[in-house]
């Protein structure tokens, strides 16, 4: 048997209706400290790249070639960030990686960190400028800039096994860091990641 709605009642579901449709479709925003762990895709994120860093340079900071080189110069050693290649089978931003590094490399205080690369090139653009469009007393002049004593280079490398709606990520992340004087090696620094991700019934 059907009751007879009235238009007010009918008027009141429509609109309820309406906001949780709206409410269902609007996108959420929760803003979260920057040391909270955070993994969606179960992919190489923000998170690894950070403590990667961090306990690698740690590692790379307390061996003896920091003690050996200031024993045979007196003065911290120089570092310069070389190539590090993203060689894995995903986008991965080496870019943030880098500055990872470069950040745990000026806050350990064992190294004095240099630029490169295209950084480099660009500042060199900037001292060039100077020559003819700013005061003799404030120019940066050629010729001074420090040169290192090491590149760190490295690879960061994956492997991926799947069985059904699980799979297993591999990241293995080396570095190594070489003298410019003699290419000899004075530290090599291996990261493993591994995370096992358990996909839904439904993936997109």
């Amino acid at each position: 048997m059907m009751f007879p709605v009235s238009q007010a009642l009918a008027r009141f579901l429509m609109i309820s209706l309406l906001s949780l449709g709206l409410v269902g479709c609007a996108t959420q925003v929760d803003r979260v400290d920057r040391d909270t762990p955070g993994d969606l895709s179960g992919r190489w994120n923000d998170t690894d790249s950070r403590l990667v860093s961090e306990e690698m340079i740690d590692d790379m900071v307390s061996r003896g070639w920091i003690q050996r080189h200031q024993g045979r110069t007196g003065s911290n050693p120089t570092v310069i960030i070389g190539d590090v290649r993203n060689l894995s089978h995903e986008h991965i931003n080496v870019n943030t990686f880098v500055r990872d590094i470069e950040r745990e490399l000026l806050n350990s205080g064992e190294v004095t960190f240099v630029a490169g690369g295209v950084e480099r090139d660009a500042i060199r653009s900037e001292r060039e400028d100077q020559r003819g469009n700013v005061r003799e007393e404030t120019r940066s002049l050629p010729g001074r800039e420090i040169g290192a004593d090491y590149v760190l280079t490295g690879t960061i490398n994956t492997i991926m096994d799947t069985e059904g709606r699980t799979e297993v990520a591999y990241y293995q992340v080396d570095l190594a860091l070489t003298s410019l004087a003699d290419n000899t090696r004075v530290w090599v620094g291996q990261k493993e990641i591994r995370k096992i991700i358990r996909r839904g019934l439904f993936r997109s």
